[in-house]
């Protein structure tokens, strides 16, 4: 029952990402904020793809354990791949609010990035066994939990400022997926119902997208987002 249900989810979320995705990236029309939110859907689409497409396999058929090695790999992409889709959504975050020079924060961005994969290309994550080590796990989502606060108060400072209401929601959607996720991090492996937050994070990861979409069908909002 679990994998019907996981399967019709995911496959849903995948199908909805990806369309709405191709759709802002290719009619943007030269609107580069709605073609960048439409690279970083697609971006999160793929990336995703990767983990739960084994995933949907796995769980209808000999189970998570017999398919550690695809799951793993799975992970290990979807893993760089997020990290690239939070680099995206800054340089979204910059054309949407005009943002032409953020030294600091370009540095902090690009440092956190490189040392998130850097951590994820060690072999020290076992990758491709199905009981990976809890302390890699933390090491290379600390870079990446940095990268969602640093969002989070980006896109909140300047929405508040500006009283833009959906900026805010992309920072409430961005907080509430890493506090789904850090849960999932810590003690999915010893409690499996703890997976089940992955969820309503990969909800709200849909809801950024959503509040992209939403805008592109307004034809893209003030002038800067242009």
């Amino acid at each position: 029952m679990q994998g019907i249900f996981e399967g019709i989810f995911h496959v849903a979320y995948l199908s909805t990402v990806l369309s709405l995705g191709i759709v802002m990236a290719v009619k943007s029309k030269g609107r580069p904020y709605f073609r960048l939110t439409g690279v970083m859907a697609i971006t999160l689409g793929l990336g995703d793809a990767f983990h739960l497409i084994p995933r949907i396999v796995a769980l209808n058929g000999a189970g998570l354990e017999s398919y550690a090695a695809a799951l793993g790999f799975g992970k290990l992409v979807t893993s760089i791949t997020m990290t690239i889709f939070y680099l995206v959504l800054y340089a979204a975050w910059k054309q949407r609010f005009g943002v032409s020079r953020a030294p600091l924060s370009d540095a902090a961005m690009g440092i956190l990035a490189a040392l998130r994969i850097a951590l994820c290309l060690f072999p020290q994550n076992e990758w491709f066994v199905y009981a990976q080590p809890l302390s890699w796990a933390i090491y290379r989502n600390l870079p990446f939990a940095v990268i969602g606060l640093m969002t989070v108060a980006l896109f909140y400072r300047e929405g508040r400022a500006r009283r833009d209401a959906a900026a805010m929601k992309i920072a409430l959607a961005v907080a509430l997926s890493f506090a789904f996720y850090a849960p999932v991090v810590l003690w999915a492996q010893a409690n499996e119902l703890v997976g089940m937050l992955m969820i309503p994070k990969t909800l709200a990861y849909l809801w950024v997208v959503f509040i992209a979409y939403g805008e592109f069908r307004k034809c893209g909002g003030p002038a800067e987002r242009a």
